[in-house]
């Protein structure tokens, strides 16, 4: 399970460190790849194993499950941590979530998602903003 929020910097080859306590869970490899809100989304390989099945079997004749899936999959690259725990980010990749020298790690239960860190500290602080209606919304949907 990923929890938590952190700070870390890319480095000049586009290399990531990942939090200590995310590595066991992606020891096994990983994937990562474009997410939403401009952010990356880092999976362990079960846990995308998962969600390309259900990409795939989206209905092909609705362009939005074709475009969500081309979104995700397409952009999708195998990474496996060095020894120092650091993973490579493609160039297309970084650029997508306009990823600089500091970066937002973001533990999200069952992934992680990297985030620009400019973009990581507005967007935080609009939820909160807001956090009282989405509550309200989500206490109609039994959350």
């Amino acid at each position: 399970m990923f929890i938590g929020e952190y700070k870390h910097a890319i480095d000049e080859k586009g290399r990531l460190a990942i939090p200590v306590k995310f590595r066991k869970s992606l020891a096994k490899g990983a994937v990562v790849t474009r997410g939403l809100d401009t952010s990356l989304f880092l999976f362990p390989k079960e846990e995308w194993g998962k969600l390309a099945e259900k990409l795939a079997s989206l209905p092909l004749g609705q362009s939005n499950s074709r475009a969500f899936a081309r979104l995700m999959l397409a952009g999708a690259m195998d990474v496996d941590m060095d020894k120092q725990g650091r993973v490579v980010l493609p160039e297309y990749l970084r650029a997508y979530a306009s990823l600089e020298k500091t970066t937002v790690v973001a533990g999200l239960y069952n992934r992680v998602e990297i985030w620009n860190e400019a973009r990581w500290d507005a967007y935080k602080k609009k939820v909160e903003s807001d956090a009282d209606a989405v509550a309200e919304k989500l206490g109609e949907l039994g959350v």
